[in-house]
């Protein structure tokens, strides 16, 4: 039997349109082999509100300028802006024989121990994935899985203008937002709240060798 691939490489993509990068983690899943590594990419989006499969329309209230654009991913309605990390997870969940809720709860695990890293207590919610600060959610996941793989995946606020959550129903849940700014008092930037989200996320989905990209 074949050893199980390990490696992983992490793309520090910077800001995204979300459309094109949705297109290309497409492509990337279809043509993947049983060889190829998984991925991890790092970046941001300019402003969208994009709908998943479960979306309801009614839940986007005023979009304004920003566009709204549906996607393939798992869950309803979001928002995605610079002052946002997102990681979108490519990985062969045959290969690393875990299922999609195992992957969502080490998700979570990694988001609640990297808001603990600076002395924010977060936490889950039953039956509302993501994670959530005294009631507010601060991180949302979707995913998709062809073929065995998954794409899409999580996203933190950090540092980005919350007014423009009111003109949604975040993820149909009718839930307040908030972000890592708001929730400390001392200096951090994004660079360092990445890093740490990928040890947390590499540690608990098992990967030994990293090369970033």
């Amino acid at each position: 039997m074949a050893p199980i691939q390990r490696d992983l490489i992490v793309r520090h993509l910077g800001l995204c349109p979300y459309a094109e990068t949705v297109s290309s983690m497409q492509r990337f899943t279809a043509s993947r082999t049983a060889a190829t590594p998984d991925e991890i990419w790092i970046l941001e989006h300019h402003p969208v509100f994009t709908q998943g499969r479960a979306a309801n329309p009614n839940h986007v209230l005023a979009p304004g300028g920003i566009p709204v654009v549906s996607s393939d991913r798992g869950g309803n309605v979001t928002y995605h802006a610079p002052g946002q990390i997102t990681a979108y997870l490519l990985i062969d969940l045959k290969r690393r024989k875990i299922g999609v809720r195992a992957l969502v709860e080490q998700m979570e695990n990694a988001l609640i121990r990297t808001l603990d890293h600076w002395q924010v207590a977060a936490q889950t919610q039953i039956g509302a994935p993501g994670v959530y600060v005294d009631g507010a959610k601060i991180a949302s996941l979707g995913l998709r899985v062809r073929r065995g793989c998954c794409y899409h995946g999580l996203s933190l606020n950090i540092d980005m203008d919350l007014s423009v959550w009111l003109r949604i129903n975040p993820c149909g849940l009718d839930v307040a937002m908030t972000q890592l700014r708001d929730l400390v008092e001392f200096e951090f930037n994004q660079t360092q709240v990445v890093e740490v989200l990928l040890e947390h996320l590499c540690a608990g989905l098992g990967y030994t060798e990293r090369s970033d990209a």
